[in-house]
């Protein structure tokens, strides 16, 4: 996308909603497209965050993960994004295929050593529909046991901790002040407008919490907005208890975790003193300051967590 490209989204929106003098733009980019210039082009045009999909710092796993860009593309990128931006976050994913624990070490020492001021670290899942499924399904593709996804993050934390960059959320490290102010949005389960192609957004109107989602394809998207004006496949009113639900699987993805009288006043459902507290005992939750938090290890089976929790 050109820089004039992301100015025109940026004055469309100026238009349509008030924007926030300080307000924060994160475009996400891939190193196989970086161009010095590109780079200048959307910080001219407004863009004063940029988020990096390295995702591997060997061509191995790039290849074995699909990615169009080497590592020395990768390397240069990111360093073109830090003369360009004041505000970077690299991206990368752990739990690939054979990875080991020491490969793991050493490639994460390499990408806080450059010094950005957050770092998205997924751990490799495998998603239904997808390449990756198939492959996974015939043996061409050996993900992690659990075993050793569970020391992979481990290490994430022990090495970014030590950094100063600790977790805020499962996945998203940042130093102090830099952590990203609409993933916050999400995991705090606030208001957002999805637009786009493949766009999800939570809105709450009149007191309803509506659900929306777009339509993938870019080419069938812009057919539906053509013809009646919009490319929404979902729109719909969640109920009371799965947005409650939701609520609370995005909550406790965060460091702070979910503020009880908050999350009981909005939605008017109370959760299990009793049961948190013997969560507590097991060390799997932590209670602080009127929030329930996912203690380390309770953050290791955090889907199983949410679950028992959400009843």
């Amino acid at each position: 996308m050109r820089g004039q490209s992301v100015a025109s989204v940026l004055d469309a929106i100026a238009k349509l909603w008030p924007v926030a003098q300080n307000v924060e733009i994160t475009l996400e980019s891939n190193p196989a497209s970086a161009d010095a210039g590109r780079f200048h082009d959307y910080r001219n045009a407004g863009v004063n965050r940029l988020s990096l999909g390295v995702q591997a710092l060997n061509n191995r796993d790039l290849k074995a993960l699909g990615r169009l860009h080497d590592a020395a593309e990768a390397r240069s990128a990111l360093r073109l994004a830090m003369q360009c931006f004041d505000r970077v976050s690299l991206d990368l994913i752990y739990a690939r295929p054979h990875q080991t624990v020491q490969e793991w070490r050493s490639e994460l020492r390499e990408a806080i050593a450059f010094g950005t001021e957050h770092l998205s670290l997924y751990q490799l899942t495998i998603e239904p529909a997808t390449p990756f499924a198939s492959l996974a399904r015939t043996g061409a593709l050996t993900i992690a046991d659990d075993d050793t996804a569970a020391a992979l993050y481990e290490i994430t934390q022990e090495l970014t901790d030590t950094a100063g960059i600790p977790a805020y959320e499962i996945s998203n490290h940042a130093r102090s002040g830099a952590e990203c102010r609409h993933n916050l949005l999400y995991w705090r389960y606030g208001d957002y407008a999805g637009v786009g192609p493949g766009a999800h957004g939570r809105l709450t109107l009149s007191g309803r919490r509506i659900a929306f989602s777009s339509e993938r394809l870019p080419e069938r998207w812009r057919a539906k907005v053509g013809a009646e004006g919009h490319a929404f496949l979902e729109n719909v009113e969640l109920t009371q208890r799965d947005a409650a639900r939701e609520h609370l699987l995005m909550n406790l993805r965060l460091m702070e975790g979910v503020d009880l009288a908050r999350y009981e006043s909005r939605w008017g459902i109370s959760l299990d003193r009793q049961y948190i507290a013997s969560l507590e005992c097991e060390g799997l939750l932590q209670v602080s300051n009127g929030y329930v938090a996912a203690t380390q290890s309770g953050r290791l089976v955090l889907n199983s967590l949410i679950v028992a929790l959400a009843g």
